[in-house]
């Protein structure tokens, strides 16, 4: 808590450096699907909860809570423990920066340091800041010049920084007690720039009739405010909830333009400008001229180790996975803890294909099934995410293919698409063609040393006068088991009576 005095009349300033405790309830981007999260443009959301406290003197006062996210929507922020005390609230978008000082500091004396590249000599003077649009024009006691134009390495320094930036995103709200207070407040809001995914390790038995799946649920944070030591919730389902677009802050970097002789001041040291050459403002050290860096590339994740998986529990019609433990969602990375770990979950592998009305020569989709019930070996909600599916040969862990998973509730059937199975492969061909209707010819070979059981799902009018085609969640259903180097066929048609 730091308390700035105030001018008789003007109203005091009181500063909320950071959160004592935080809390972090993050949602999924509803529109990404199973697309992998881009840390540059995060589409989720989170509700974010801090505790601070802070000490108000009588009267009115402006309370700044810094540290909030960059992506914080103002509208949505509730500050609850100062009763009918809050009378406005702002959130501060002129961050701190060597262009925005400048721009705060027309018209101020702020001191112009240049050294010597031939002795190293220190020369300080007064400089007036003439103007910021085109380049950074300054007077001084020897005329008006265009800063760095000169070729001799110069430093703008100044004592303070003017009211209105703020070094960090800032909240401010303004309030009026009648006596001094201390109390303990809560601010919560919710921010942009958060998303969260589950992605799922699964290992195939050697009998093939199990998995042993594991549940990472990854956090994402592009933000450029971290939440240190949270108390962190994802949440799963759809919320109608329109995304709200945020000003991220003004953050100016200094732009140099020079004149074409370079200064209007007479001034004996004029040396070629070195483009890598510093300048420093307020201990801020920018490259002069430079573009900003591109961002670094994404962080890899950071796992959470030691047997803390996540708790999930049915809030309305949306689950919400709690975490046991406090985490750090640091800025612009991405975080994982343990999701859900069941050892033994009883599966069906099968082939699947879903002919189209015409040629076809092509291998089958490998297809996990099973049921979402403790018989089973789960029994919990599922948060749809990514599957890497392994086994292992001679001791060794291979990779067998990459599949994902939808959302699933207890009792829902689960189906996993793995890989393509090249060992079996379908071949169809048109025997009749007539008006309105089409004969075909579907042959299913496999070359692999065990037999394979296939699901080929037809459309609903489709007849077979050899085998019967029962109905199945909308499609006609062949099922057939293929034996090993052997094949299976089925003569079938689409359309007519």
């Amino acid at each position: 808590m730091l308390l700035f005095p105030a001018p008789a009349g003007a109203q005091s300033v009181v500063n909320s450096p950071a959160p004592d405790r935080v809390a972090v309830t993050v949602y999924r981007n509803p529109d990404r699907g199973l697309e992998p999260m881009n840390l540059q443009w995060l589409g989720g959301y989170a509700l974010v909860s801090e505790t601070r406290r802070v000490r108000l003197p009588a009267g009115s006062s402006e309370l700044r809570f810094e540290g909030v996210t960059s992506g914080i929507v103002p509208q949505s922020a509730i500050v609850t423990g100062l009763g009918q005390a809050v009378l406005e609230k702002n959130r501060d978008a002129r961050l701190l920066s060597p262009g925005s000082l400048l721009d705060a500091s027309l018209g101020e004396r702020l001191t112009l340091r240049r050294t010597s590249r031939a002795t190293g000599a220190v020369r300080q003077q007064e400089a007036i800041v003439r103007s910021t649009a085109d380049g950074i024009v300054i007077q001084g006691p020897d005329g008006v010049e265009a800063l760095r134009c000169t070729g001799i390495p110069e430093t703008l320094l100044t004592a303070r920084v003017p009211p209105g930036l703020s070094a960090k995103p800032t909240l401010s709200v303004r309030v009026r007690s009648p006596e001094p207070v201390e109390r303990e407040v809560t601010l919560s809001y919710i921010t942009n720039n958060f998303d969260w995914q589950a992605d799922y390790i699964a290992e195939l038995s050697p009998r093939g009739d199990r998995i042993s799946l594991f549940g990472w649920l990854t956090m994402a944070n592009s933000d450029v405010t971290g939440l240190e030591n949270a108390n962190a919730q994802a949440v799963a389902g759809k919320l109608n909830r329109e995304r709200v677009w945020v000003d991220p802050g003004e953050a100016r970097p200094i732009q140099i333009t020079c004149w074409p002789q370079g200064t209007t001041s007479d001034i004996p040291e004029q040396v070629q400008l070195m483009s890598g050459e510093d300048i420093v403002v307020t201990g801020s050290r920018i490259l002069a001229g430079a573009p900003p860096p591109p961002p670094p590339p994404p962080p890899a994740a950071m796992a959470e180790r030691g047997g803390y998986d996540a708790e999930e529990e049915r809030l309305g019609e949306v689950r919400l996975y709690r975490v046991p433990i406090s985490v750090t969602v640091a800025a612009k990375s991405q975080k994982q803890i343990a999701l859900l770990r069941q050892p033994a979950v009883r599966i069906e592998s099968i082939l699947r294909l879903r002919p189209h009305q015409g040629p076809i020569d092509g291998p089958l989709e490998r297809v996990l099934i099973t049921r979402n019930t403790p018989a089973q070996g789960l029994g919990l909600a599922i948060p749809a995410g990514k599957v890497a599916l392994f086994g292992r040969r001679e001791g060794r862990r291979i990779l067998l293919g990459e599949g994902r998973i939808d959302d699933h509730t207890i009792g829902e059937k689960v189906e996993i698409p793995v890989a393509t199975a090249t060992g079996v492969r379908a071949v169809q061909r048109l025997t009749d063609r007539s008006v309105g209707r089409a004969g075909l010819n579907l042959v299913l070979s496999n070359d692999l040393p065990s037999a394979q059981t296939v699901e080929i799902e037809l459309p609903l009018q489709a007849r077979s006068g050899e085998t019967k085609l029962p109905t199945r969640d909308g499609w006609k259903l062949w099922r057939v088991s293929v034996p090993a180097n052997g094949r299976a066929e089925l003569n079938y048609e689409l359309g007519g009576d």
